[in-house]
């Protein structure tokens, strides 16, 4: 073999080498969300036997009762408190805003590099709790709600897969990637449990049927 053509072979190799180690930084999970750890599974089920099981309504419900986002920490929003800690090599600038890091979405699987791919999801969503028992709360309350960085209740994912979520319970929708969905709605009903937030029928069923496979 001639030096030429080994030099380019070498030279092929090189980018080949190059392109499958930059596709799996783009897809592999390099980051992963760090939702506080829910309750346990037999605490879940515990917890979701106590649920008052009440049909939802959704009379007088607006966005806008449960404010959204507050100061955490120094500079940090809610927002940017749950980028910052559900990312990897996050950088921020002096307001706080990230702007590099890695984020891994536990629903889909994707991995993000830019924080304007990524939606911070109410777990148990505001409309969700409007319907299930916010409705009666104050507005410092539901404010509270919306921004509670304590329980598993916001988390970081892909923007377009929280919007396809919308307000659904887990009755209408779940995670894509299987192997979450116990974390999931272990979360959900530690969530509704401490906010004393009731079940529909349909809601409690699913919950349990995932529940059972824990």
């Amino acid at each position: 073999m001639s030096k030429f053509y080994a030099r380019r072979r070498l030279s092929i190799l090189g980018a080949l080498t190059a392109l499958i180690a930059s596709v799996a930084v783009l897809n592999g999970p390099t980051a992963s969300a760090a939702l506080p750890t829910p309750v346990s599974a037999a605490t879940a089920r515990t917890y979701l036997a106590s649920l008052t099981v009440k049909t939802e309504s959704r009379t007088g419900y607006d966005r806008d009762l449960f404010p959204t986002w507050i100061t955490i920490s120094g500079t940090c929003n809610t927002r940017e408190y749950i980028l910052k800690r559900d990312g990897t090599n996050v950088v921020t600038d002096s307001a706080c805003a990230s702007t590099s890091g890695s984020w891994y979405s536990p629903y889909d699987g994707a991995t993000w590099t830019a924080a304007s791919d990524l939606d911070i999801d109410h777990l148990v969503p505001l409309a969700e709790a409007w319907d299930s028992g916010a409705s009666a709360w104050t507005t410092a309350r539901r404010q509270s709600f919306a921004n509670d960085v304590t329980r598993p209740q916001l988390i970081a994912v892909t923007d377009n897969v929280n919007q396809s979520k919308s307000d659904q319970d887990p009755a209408e929708w779940m995670p894509s990637v299987t192997s979450y969905r116990c974390t999931y709605v272990r979360a959900w009903v530690q969530v509704k449990y401490y906010y004393g937030l009731s079940v529909d029928s349909a809601e409690k069923s699913a919950l349990t049927s995932y529940l059972a496979n824990c």
